[in-house]
């Protein structure tokens, strides 16, 4: 289990309410609004205090709420205005700056001198080598070409935008034509600031995550698969994940029969969580959340590694946060599997699904957000 770096994280409770935190800047659709209050709500049935809705930075509050942000924390400032200081202070996780939040940081610069932002740790880089994809990270172009040059030796490289979600912002390249095409893609000010990812393209993909979550006194570890569906638009997105979750830490979690696939995940992902923890100074997370790839490079070798990780809610939570009800409503219970859905359309829930949102949103259409969780039997 990776150790945690607030020592206050066991404490005695000291918040009466759970409020929903938005950053004035986040757009939200309104049914993941909804879900994130459905969270809220049984976030606050856990810690056993009040749901108090979105948090309203005019009133004074009679202690400091625990805090459902939408987003990552960046800032520890800011976090501290909030009483944001600890684990036991939220659902998510706080990062002092904001490129430790993104998919940056999984891997090095091309060399120790190039151009990185203020906080950047070259250790990190090192301590997760092993855990990660061959790839590089860089903040400038000239950089972000000598490492696609470099990279370009072994095979064919993904180029991959920090800021974009869900797949999009990505473009193979097979050539240095195409690199200076893909890289071309992206503003100066985009790479200066944020950074671009540049990775050994890899076929025949699956992807588990790995996480674990902290709510009061229980602790949850888990992995799983995401699924994904059609929207109603006909685009494949994301549709779900359904996870298998072990009460306790990473080694309960192992001890459970595991495929192979999903105990590399469950160690890789564990490794690259304690060096989080031992890099960046000031972080912390209380729902850690990590993709571990799996595929074959263009020499026909297996690979795999972590791609990335999420220290905020997301679309598992509501699974993970099902599992931790369950584990506080049955203490016999050592593990459950928890599924997250996402039917579009008028698709009905499965009967025992628990609704979080069904209705029609005025940017997605019919959509209909559930959750259902059941008993492990090992099987």
């Amino acid at each position: 289990m990776a150790k945690h770096s607030d020592p206050g994280a066991h404490r005695q409770p000291r918040h009466r309410s759970v409020v929903v935190y938005s950053d004035e800047h986040t757009h939200e659709a309104e049914h993941e609004r909804a879900v994130h209050h459905e969270l809220g709500r049984r976030l606050a049935r856990l810690l056993s205090v009040s749901f108090e809705g979105a948090y309203d930075p005019q009133r004074t509050y009679d202690s400091p709420p625990y805090f459902l942000p939408t987003d990552t924390v960046v800032g520890l400032e800011k976090a501290h205005r909030l009483g944001i200081t600890t684990t036991a202070d939220l659902f998510g996780g706080v990062v002092p700056a904001a490129f430790i939040a993104t998919k940056a940081i999984t891997h090095p610069l091309v060399h120790d001198t190039a151009a990185a932002p203020q906080g950047w740790s070259h250790e990190f880089g090192r301590r997760v080598r092993d855990v990660v994809p061959s790839g590089f990270t860089a903040f400038t172009v000239s950089d972000a070409h000598r490492a696609g040059r470099v990279m370009l030796e072994q095979g064919p490289v993904r180029i991959k935008s920090v800021l974009a979600t869900a797949g999009l912002g990505q473009w193979e390249a097979a050539t240095e034509g195409e690199l200076d095409r893909a890289l071309a893609e992206l503003s100066d000010d985009e790479i200066a600031d944020s950074g671009v990812v540049l990775e050994e393209q890899l076929e025949d993909v699956a992807t588990l995550s790995v996480g674990q979550i902290r709510v009061g006194e229980l602790l949850a570890s888990y992995y799983g698969i995401q699924r994904l569906t059609s929207d109603n638009a006909g685009n494949t997105v994301y549709g779900g994940s359904d996870l298998l979750v072990a009460r306790g830490d990473y080694d309960a979690l192992l001890a459970l029969d595991l495929a192979d696939d999903a105990r590399i995940a469950v160690r890789k992902a564990r490794t690259y969580d304690i060096a989080a923890n031992d890099c960046f100074a000031g972080f912390f997370a209380s729902r850690r959340n990590y993709d571990v790839v799996f595929g074959r490079n263009s020499r026909g070798l297996r690979c795999s590694g972590v791609l990335e990780q999420s220290w905020r809610v997301g679309g598992a939570s509501s699974a993970e946060v099902g599992a931790l009800l369950a584990f506080a409503d049955d203490e016999r219970l050592k593990a459950v599997e928890a599924s997250s859905l996402e039917l579009y359309g008028h698709a009905q829930p499965p009967p025992a699904a628990e609704v979080l949102y069904r209705s029609e949103d005025p940017e997605v259409g019919w959509i209909s957000k559930c959750v259902t969780v059941k008993a492990y039997d090992g099987n």
